[in-house]
């Protein structure tokens, strides 16, 4: 137990975002533990895969390339992974909280007995003290993330099973290269050591992929809604505010519930996770939920009128005052000073 391995979900031959951010926060850790950072690529056409993986610091790759595994579909994948776990046996397992790693990750924990902890914002190495045998466990995975709908933060540990293994969403770690020119050991993967018919029974026959036409992850600057700016209509001075910063339009879940605007533009803890340089908190009281999505965003200026509002703890700047007078205001100056 040796290692940390992340999956690699792939999609038209790229490396997907949320991938990416997983080897940078397993180089992390396995730099903690003294130990290799593995990557784990299925799919097909996969002999310059390694040109986008390597730069994150990854020590060995493993790639089954193989035209029957892409697309993803559920069988040959987790049974590739759950007989290559079961060989390599790694101390620690990451995959994306996407809809193909939250299909996967259950299936190959429920296999290899090891558990899973989904969703997780943090991902730390410490030590436990078994409060009924006193037993010392050291160098565990902290896997930290909100829950009792966002309540609290759980620390969750796993002492005895292997792998540890966590799902963590897209946008929740950082991306960044380790070095751009960092080289590794590619070993391939025979697939067919794993792999019987039964496990292609579903096949993909069509697919049909339709982009988000919202971006918030790389918008610079968010102006984002709660409850709190009161209706639909109203949502349209956020949009206005937002085309004259030369940015985009978020919300929060209640704000997205009660039909102020589309769910793709929720950033919190089941919506998106963002790091803006500037992020305006427009009617939003700052519930946690919200918050485990925007808390690392450069610069904060919250609009709410309550003083107390928890948003108010997050933010760097804060006006008390109503959005409706306020945001109009804010239009007018930066038109007025942009000329």
């Amino acid at each position: 137990m040796n290692s940390v391995f992340v999956y690699c979900e792939i999609e038209e031959g790229v490396v997907a975002d949320v991938s990416l951010e997983l080897l940078t926060k397993g180089r992390t850790l396995a730099d903690k533990l003294g130990v290799k950072l593995e990557a784990v690529v299925l799919g097909s056409g996969l002999e310059k895969i390694g040109e986008q993986i390597f730069p994150f610091g990854v020590d060995v790759l493993w790639t089954g390339d193989d035209k029957r595994l892409y697309p993803y579909t559920t069988l040959p994948h987790t049974a590739i992974l759950t007989g290559l776990f079961k060989e390599e046996q790694p101390q620690i397992a990451f995959m994306g909280a996407t809809s193909i790693g939250r299909d996967l990750g259950p299936r190959v924990s429920s296999a290899l007995h090891s558990g899973l902890t989904a969703d997780c914002t943090s991902l730390e190495i410490g030590s436990f003290e078994d409060p009924k045998t006193k037993q010392v466990y050291d160098n565990l995975l902290y896997q930290i993330r909100p829950a009792f709908g966002g309540n609290i933060v759980a620390t969750i540990v796993n002492p005895v099973c292997r792998p540890q293994m966590a799902t963590v969403r897209e946008g929740v770690m950082k991306k960044e290269v380790f070095n751009p020119n960092h080289k590794g050991e590619v070993k391939k993967i025979n697939v067919a050591k794993y792999l019987n018919e039964a496990d292609f029974v579903i096949r993909v026959i069509e697919r049909h992929i339709e982009k988000s036409k919202v971006n918030l992850k790389a918008a610079p600057i968010i102006v984002s809604g709660g409850y709190g700016v009161g209706s639909k209509e109203n949502f349209k001075l956020l949009f206005e505010l937002a085309e004259v910063l030369g940015g985009e339009v978020g919300a929060s879940r209640a704000a997205v519930d009660a039909g102020f605007t589309e769910h793709e533009r929720q950033i919190g803890q089941t919506g998106t996770t963002v790091r803006p340089k500037l992020y305006i908190a427009c009617g939003i009281s700052g519930q946690i939920q919200h918050t485990a999505g925007m808390e690392e965003s450069s610069l904060v200026i919250a609009i709410n009128n309550d003083a107390n509002a928890p948003i108010n703890k997050f933010a760097d700047y804060v006006i008390t005052g109503d959005l409706n007078v306020v945001i109009p205001k804010m239009i007018q100056y930066y038109k007025k000073n942009s000329k």
